[in-house]
This record gives C-alpha cells, structure tokens and sequence, in this order.
C-alpha cells in the first residue's frame, strides 16, 4: 500500500450498497488529493460479485478497495436498538481490526462530501487523542439524554464522521471497553453514546462544516446551533457543509438537502444504480427539486409548512 494513501473506512449492509456509493463519489468529486484512497468496507454481508466489480470501477485504478465482512464479529448480548443495523457498531472495532493503521478516516454511507477529506486527515494532530469530529448543537429536549449518560451536551460528538487515531485507541485497549459499555440496553445511540461517554476528554472537536447533521440546516435550529457555534459557522455549513443525512434519507423521502444528494447519485453509472429500488414518488420529487422553478415550489410548500 503507497505511503500517501489515506484509509476510508465505510462500514454497510448490502441494502446500503447505492448510498454507499454515493456518498464515495462525492468524496472523490470533492478531492483534490494527489495520493490515493485506500477504501475499506465493513460489511454485514458478502457483496456479490458484480456489485464489487462496479465498486472497484467507481472509485478507479489510483484508489484501492477491501472487504471485511464482519458477520458475527458481535456478540448476541450486545446491545442493538431497532432503528439501527449491527453495522453501526463496527466503527468501535477499528482498532484492532485495522492493527496495520495508526489513523483512518470513518465515515457514514448517508453522507454527501463537498470538502476534501484529505486536508482533514493531513491538518488534524491526534497526538495524545483518541479521534476528532463534530460536537452536536444540543437542542433542549436531548439535553437530559446527554446527561443521563454522563455527557456534556456541548461536548457531545456525532460518531457518523470521525477521524480516530487507532493507536492510541488500541493502547487503551478502547474496543474491549466500547463493546462491554454496549452490553447495557437504553442506549438512545448506542456506538455513538459509548464513544462519547468512554472518550470524553479526548476528542478534538471539529468546525461543523465537516459533519453537518439534519437539524444543522433547519432555520428553526439555529438559535440552538448559535449556543454552541458562531454565525460563521452557520454560514460555512449551509455553503459547503458535508451534508449528513440523519433522519429522512433523502433516497426515500423529500428532506434537507434533498437535491444534493440526488446530484451526486445521478454522477453514478448505471451499473450501480440498477441495485436501487427507490420509489417513483421519489425520483419524480428529485426530478422536479432538480428544476429552478420545481425548487423554488417545493421550498415554498417546506418553508410554509415550518411555520
């Protein structure tokens, strides 16, 4: 593996294939890095063939791919809420099932990326740190969650973008304890609330720009953002935040950003999105938002229906 290539670890179940690869491709619009991307996928599941052989042609020949697939690398006893998949609690084993890296990028397949990722991961020291990423803009009604689990809601971190530094990570022997925190159910985001409650004190805290979350982009949010951030910041992030779609997934329904993400999905070739079975609802809405007047109607209609 070259010495300028920087790991991009996604981790996904394969009905997230199309996501998947379009949040890759928006990563590899946005750079402008001379090195490479070494692309690492944690799956549920084996892909089959084709849709790996689409995936290797998407991200092309300077970039490298691999799979793991980690079926059965959680327990039973650990702690799974409904709304999410195992996959999101393959993040908390990084450090020892990438024991040849000192520090990955991670990300979340329901992110579109407008920076570079590779300015993030050469700019940022972690020396003495376990990773780096964004602090929530707590809003009121989260704010007795995060203090349940022994947060700071201002220093809350969103685990769908993060730079970790495996090293140190493994030195504590940080999995071991991430996967034990698990165990105990009412965990509201459990990989997310175990990072935050077992890492406190270590995280750097990123500008929002580089995970900017649902509520973020809502006007009706930003006195709550404006606690925690500058309107600076507010700015930069409606201009080029890296849109992270928690919440409605904009594949499925009409939300923030809506457009974008469909921008970036039209990029990908039809080999890839042949595996998505999105509804006609949705790709009419996405055809519609994709006009200036359809835009500026549906935005009406949204901006009315705020008030």
């Amino acid at each position: 593996m070259h010495k300028n290539s920087i790991p991009l670890v996604l981790a996904f179940t394969p009905n997230y294939f199309v996501p998947a690869c379009t949040c890759l491709v928006s990563i590899l619009e946005s750079s402008k890095f001379k090195g490479t991307f070494h692309v690492i996928c944690l799956l549920t599941e084996e892909l089959n063939d084709e849709m790996k052989s689409s995936l290797a042609d998407l991200i092309g020949p300077s970039n490298t791919l691999s799979f793991l697939n980690l079926a059965g690398k959680i327990a039973d006893d650990i702690y799974v809420d409904e709304k999410y998949t195992v996959a999101a609690n393959y993040r908390l084993l990084l450090p020892d099932l990438l024991p040849e890296f000192d520090t990955i990028i991670y990300i979340d397949c329901d992110i579109i990326v407008r920076n570079d990722l590779a300015e993030l991961f050469h700019s940022v020291d972690l020396t003495g740190q376990y990773m780096a990423g964004v602090f929530e803009a707590t809003l009121d009604f989260q704010k007795e969650h995060m203090l349940a689990i022994g947060c700071d809601p201002g220093k809350y971190i969103n685990s769908g973008l993060l730079l970790m530094n495996l090293r140190e990570l493994r030195q504590d022997n940080m999995s071991t304890k991430f996967l034990d925190a698990l165990r105990f159910p009412g965990l509201e985001f459990p990989d997310q609330d175990v990072i935050n409650q077992l890492c406190a004190g270590k995280i750097i805290g990123l500008p929002p720009y580089w995970n900017s979350i649902r509520t973020f982009f809502i006007p009706a949010y930003k006195d709550s953002f404006l606690q925690f951030y500058s309107e600076d910041d507010w700015i930069n992030v409606q201009r080029t935040g890296n849109i992270h779609y928690t919440g409605p997934k904009p594949w499925n329904t009409f939300t923030v950003a809506f457009d974008i993400w469909w921008k970036y999905y039209n990029i990908l070739p039809n080999s890839i999105k042949k595996f998505s079975s999105y509804s006609l609802k949705t790709r009419l809405l996405a055809t519609i938002y994709g006009t200036s007047a359809g835009k500026s109607l549906l935005e009406g209609i949204r901006n009315f229906i705020r008030r």
